[in-house]
């Protein structure tokens, strides 16, 4: 863990799971933020002055200072590297293969799973199979589930990384159709996480 930050700012926007990760994690640590809403209706992420920190068009961005970082799954590895404890992104070769392992799943069946349905459900993003996208997810639900039944938490006894890149989609699955009631485990993981000192929610979307 290095010294405090002088100057943090988030470009965000505030129903993104992958820009909660990034305020979770913000918020776990302790670090002050300021947040800089994109408005993504209108084209923000789009615009020259965005994609001169993002060439991919993408929230969230997290600017420390001079530097510009891109990509949800990154940006937590840079914060629990530089700003927090190792337990977070741990050393130790069979728990740091975990946490990537999970990351991995946080960015393919997570993301094209439940992220893809609820997207596609909350706010008409296109998707080639919805239903393809709602069986994906429950079918990481069930892996996950049969992880958590005798672990505390996806990499082991402690929070770590991998924990703060699933929670949110994981979290808001019933907004894409893809219900909780059936994963025991998962649902008492969530508990879990929500009860972290520092927990912030993700908003509600209108209407879900």
């Amino acid at each position: 863990m290095t010294d405090r930050p002088t100057t943090l700012a988030l470009h965000d926007f505030a129903l993104s799971g992958h820009c909660h990760r990034v305020r979770l994690m913000l918020a776990l640590l302790g670090l002050p933020c300021e947040t800089r809403p994109v408005d993504l209706v209108a084209g923000e992420h789009k615009q020259a002055s965005f994609l001169a920190l993002n060439p991919l068009g993408q929230v969230p961005v997290l600017r420390d200072g001079e530097l510009a970082l891109a990509d949800s799954n990154a940006i937590l590895v840079y914060l629990a590297s530089r700003y927090g404890a190792e337990s977070w992104l741990p050393r130790e070769p069979r728990r740091a293969a975990a946490v990537q392992r999970w990351l991995s799943i946080a960015a393919g069946e997570i993301a094209f799973g439940v992220a893809a349905a609820r997207a596609a459900t909350l706010f008409g993003m296109p998707c080639d199979d919805r239903a393809a996208a709602q069986a994906r997810g429950r079918a990481i639900l069930g892996i996950m589930d049969d992880a958590l039944k005798d672990s505390a938490f996806l990499a082991g006894p402690e929070p770590t990384i991998a924990d703060v890149a699933c929670y949110a989609y994981i979290a808001r699955a019933p907004e894409g159709g893809v219900a909780l009631e059936p994963h025991r485990a998962v649902r008492a993981w969530l508990e879990r996480v929500e009860s972290l000192p520092g927990f912030v929610a993700m908003p509600v979307a209108a209407g879900s």
